[in-house]
């Protein structure tokens, strides 16, 4: 049998789905698979999509960071998901996709990721529509027409309720902040439109929220080292 009758049993048999398979796979494995349907043996069962949730597939840079916390075999995300899906009652597979691209953001830009979930906690309580009176919009509340620039890129002000990418405009906006500010707390008082603030109650808000990010943290790892410390006790020579 030709690669065109291939095709032609293929199209006729499953429809054009298999035809945009055949286009992205190997020769060699789409014959195997042929293979098997002409003698007859049982199609294996592509796993189906999971369910979309509400909060949607975010996009960061051009690529998926969907991955959940489980195939990233990241226990820090999963924690950190987790405690803010209760603190701010948003739903546990949103938090976990906003967790993992705080933390994709802040290795590109050079921030705590901590500090950039706790913006967004003070900004929007991850609400990813979220928008003030004044026009600020999304996760890290940017405002679109004073950020054109960093926006362009990702395809202009509509891109700014898009999640991944209001989670890294805000982010590079507030690392410029910090840079011209001269430091963390007084960046995150110009980031809020509010460096004459001399109480920095702003900026307070923020840490105070990072700090509590760290202490989750902080309390899982306590809790995993906790084992391994009662066997050593137990067996002083291991």
């Amino acid at each position: 049998m030709n690669t065109t009758e291939l095709m032609t049993k293929l199209e006729s048999r499953f429809g054009r789905v298999f035809i945009h398979l055949y286009n992205g796979l190997a020769i060699v494995g789409l014959i195997a698979i042929l293979a098997a349907l002409g003698h007859g043996s049982q199609l294996i069962a592509f796993p189906a999509p999971s369910a979309t949730s509400a909060f949607g597939t975010i996009r960061f840079a051009g690529e998926s960071f969907l991955a959940t916390s489980e195939e990233a075999g990241n226990a820090r995300y999963k924690v950190l998901a987790k405690h803010l899906a209760r603190r701010y009652r948003v739903a546990n597979d949103a938090t976990e996709q906003m967790v993992e691209v705080a933390h994709e953001a802040g290795q590109l830009v050079g921030l705590d990721p901590l500090v950039i979930l706790a913006v967004m906690a003070i900004e929007s309580r991850f609400n990813p529509i979220a928008e003030s009176v004044m026009g600020a919009k999304g996760l890290m509340q940017v405002m679109p027409q004073q950020h054109q620039d960093k926006l362009a890129e990702h395809g202009g002000e509509d891109a700014v309720l898009d999640p991944s990418t209001n989670i890294l405009v805000g982010a590079r906006i507030l690392k410029d902040c910090i840079r011209r500010a001269g430091g963390l707390e007084s960046g995150l008082q110009l980031y809020a439109g509010a460096f004459s603030d001399q109480t920095n109650q702003y900026a307070q808000k923020v840490l105070a929220e990072k700090d509590r990010l760290a202490q989750v943290l902080r309390r899982v790892e306590r809790a995993s080292t906790r084992p391994g410390q009662i066997t050593a006790s137990i067996n002083p020579s291991s």
